[in-house]
This record gives C-alpha cells, sequence and structure tokens, in this order.
C-alpha cells in the first residue's frame, strides 16, 4: 500500500518536473516564475542539485514532498542552489566560519565569500556587516545556550542578508 502512494506521488512530481511552470510560484510572482518545488526546493535540491530526477524521488522517498512544496511556497528564495549550499557549508563548518569572522578574514570565510560570488571588493563589507551583526548574537545572553544549529541559522540569515550586494 505505501509503495503505491510513493509510486503515484513520484509520477506526479514528475508530470510537474516535466511542465515548465509550477503552481507554487510566490504570490508576488506571475504563475510559473517560482521555483519548481521537487527539483529546486527540500532536501532533494539540497542533496542532488544537478540531478532532478533524484531530486524528486528523494523529496517524495522524504516526505511526499511536503517540505519541498512548503519552502516554495512560503520561502521561495531558501530553494535556489546558492542558499542550499551556503546553509550546508556554514552547518558543516560554523565553528571555523565563527573564528574566521571573529579575524574578519580566513580560509572559511573566503570560502563563504565564493559561494555568494563577492569580489574583493563587496568581500570587504559584507564580512563587515556580517562581522557586526555577528557580534551583536555572540554578545547576547541566550548565544551559549543555542545549539549548533541554531547559532549556524543566525549566521545564514547574517551572511545572506549581507551578501545580497554579491551577483553570484
Amino acid at each position: 500500500m505505501k509503495t503505491k502512494k510513493i509510486i503515484s506521488a513520484l509520477a506526479l512530481a514528475s508530470a510537474c518536473v516535466a511542465g515548465t511552470s509550477t503552481a507554487f510560484a510566490a504570490d508576488t510572482k506571475a504563475p510559473g516564475t517560482g521555483p519548481n518545488p521537487f527539483t529546486d526546493c527540500g532536501i532533494g535540491a539540497a542533496l542532488f542539485k544537478d540531478t532532478h530526477w533524484a531530486a524528486v524521488s528523494s523529496n517524495i522517498i522524504w516526505d511526499l514532498g511536503t517540505t519541498a512544496v512548503t519552502s516554495a511556497t512560503l520561502s521561495p528564495e531558501t530553494c535556489s542552489a546558492q542558499n542550499v549550499q551556503a546553509a550546508q557549508f556554514i552547518l558543516e563548518s560554523y565553528k571555523n566560519l565563527a573564528e574566521d569572522t571573529a579575524k574578519g578574514q580566513g580560509e572559511s570565510l573566503a570560502a563563504m565569500m565564493d559561494i555568494y560570488g563577492c569580489q574583493q571588493e563587496q568581500a570587504v563589507s559584507v564580512i563587515s556587516a556580517v562581522r557586526a551583526d555577528m557580534a551583536e548574537q555572540v554578545g547576547s545572553a541566550n548565544y551559549t545556550n543555542q545549539t549548533t544549529v541554531e547559532k549556524a541559522s543566525a549566521y545564514y540569515n547574517a551572511v545572506t542578508s549581507a551578501a545580497k550586494v554579491c551577483a553570484a
């Protein structure tokens, strides 16, 4: 019975992928201009950014595509491959990024700027903004009680906001 549901969901997702439009575009955009929830969002997009059939399969198998569709509908900006790559990198190297950010330079910070496509002159202002934001975060009373995921999430928000000046 569960296999039939998965196969049906995969068939539906494949039909959505085959079309060029999607009904899950953000309200501010014309229909069909937003991310495809099955290939551009969710865990599938994070794991298989260049293999659409695998992204679709992963999203459907994981939770029948619910997370991917929710991401595409409520926060389409999180569905880009760049944001997924950045989030993964930040989570995996948060400790090094925090140290590099405090120093204002370092390999992890340089890699982060590369992910966002920041040129040298842009990186200086981005790093400065992220340092200010993170100094505030680290100085807050509840920082030490936060999990690494919570800290990485705050870092992600800071760098994503600051890196809007960069073109990747």
